[in-house]
């Protein structure tokens, strides 16, 4: 028998795919990415990648979300150090630990200079200054995934609700719960 947390997480789901949500999956765990989000074409390395609609007057912002497999891609700590040193002339990174529908989810929210790289063994795309980083780490009963949302301030203040939403929605997948 289905619990009550269970059956209201599945009308939740339902009711946000409905409404044009992206459900998204990986290591054992689903999430819902919001429907004011673009889902982006595959690249190399990420499970998915969301363009966040931007702010009046600003770019578009980017959420990419990565699992490279059990044990791989280092630890939490480690992450979320590289992470904060990709910022110049940083803020103090606000950090949070919190469950989420049994899964433990640290998050991490540091503002300045943006230091965008173009990934592992490319060049580097410039410092971008006024961009913020909403990051979250979930421990998936297969391993960790890794949320990185980035983009201009102003675009990520305005989808941080958003971005909440997307992990209140995490949860393990069905096969998971097996």
């Amino acid at each position: 028998m289905k619990s009550r947390a269970g059956i209201l997480l599945f009308l939740a789901a339902a009711a946000a795919v409905a409404a044009g949500a992206i459900e998204g999956a990986a290591a054992g765990v689903q999430w819902i990415a919001p429907a004011s989000w673009k889902s982006q074409p595959a690249r190399s390395m990420r499970v998915a990648t969301y363009e966040i609609q931007a702010a009046p007057g600003a770019e578009s912002g980017e959420c990419g979300v990565f699992y490279f497999g059990q044990g791989k891609g280092g630890g939490v700590e480690d992450n979320i150090a590289r992470w904060v040193g990709q910022f110049e002339a940083a803020a103090l990174p606000k950090r949070e630990t919190r469950t989420v529908h049994n899964l433990r989810v640290y998050m991490v929210d540091v503002s300045g200079t943006y230091l965008a790289s173009g990934g592992p063994m490319m060049q580097a795309q410039g410092k971008k200054p006024g961009y913020r980083l909403l990051g979250a780490i979930v421990e998936a009963p297969r391993g960790l995934v890794f949320f990185k949302c980035t983009g201009p301030a102003a675009t990520l203040a305005k989808a941080q609700a958003d971005f909440q939403s997307l992990i209140g929605s995490l949860a393990k997948s069905a096969a998971a719960r097996m």
